[in-house]
């Protein structure tokens, strides 16, 4: 039931208070504000995305930074085989292929 969920959409019948320094308040809101978002929608966001997830919708250890690094680097070598396996399924032509076959190359 929960990945149905719809932060947007569900109607808002609880509060939820934070206590937090102003200056970090003030600054995290500069930072969302960047984005056209404010506080209260990007805890949404977090919400939902945790929703989303079932989790956490981040990495979290001392190293959390390189472990995201790690995985946007592995998830962009898969999209590269994908688009590789795919390319040579349909018999597309690489650059020097096209180059080629153009009469580019001799």
């Amino acid at each position: 039931m929960a990945a149905n969920l719809n932060i947007a959409n569900a109607p808002k019948d609880t509060t939820f208070q934070v206590r937090i320094n102003s200056e970090i308040k003030k600054t995290v809101e500069e930072i969302y504000a960047k984005t056209g978002m404010t506080l209260t929608d990007a805890f949404n966001t977090f919400i939902q995305q945790s929703i989303n997830v079932e989790g956490l919708p981040f990495i979290v250890t001392k190293n959390s930074k390189e472990a995201l690094k790690q995985q946007a680097l592995a998830m962009l070598l898969l999209d590269l085989r994908k688009a590789e396996a795919r390319a040579e399924a349909e018999g597309w032509l690489d650059a020097d292929d096209l180059e080629r076959e153009l009469g580019v190359l001799d």
